[in-house]
């Protein structure tokens, strides 16, 4: 008859022990990676910059992203839109530059490196 007594006590905590350990594995999900962009970080093109060139280096850190998430190497020249923007011929030149420079500052930053 005493066992009777225990056995509710233990299947309780048998039953409150899978729920809460259960729930733990669904806390412990992996998350996707997030990006964060702060107001002056090393996401922030240069104030010296022109406006193409600032819209540049963001495609620059943006096709940086893209490589490192995809497991790419390193090649700003592989990137389409650093061959090919789409902007006015006569400002390439600059846009090129600014996407140059954002995507070495992305990629050392990605990978660990501190930018020089």
């Amino acid at each position: 008859m005493t066992i009777k007594w225990l056995a509710l006590p233990i299947v309780a905590m048998a039953v409150y022990g899978f729920g809460t350990s259960s729930s733990k594995a669904y806390a412990a999900a992996p998350q996707a990676t997030v990006y964060v962009q702060d107001h002056g970080g090393w996401d922030t093109p240069p104030a010296e910059f022109r406006d193409v060139q600032r819209q540049g280096f963001h495609g620059g850190v943006e096709g940086a992203r893209k490589d490192f998430d995809h497991h790419r190497a390193p090649n700003v020249n592989g990137r389409k839109e650093y061959r090919h923007p789409h902007v006015d011929p006569s400002a390439r030149d600059d846009y090129r530059e600014g996407f140059r420079r954002g995507y070495n500052v992305a990629m050392q930053h990605l990978q660990g490196a501190t930018p020089q």
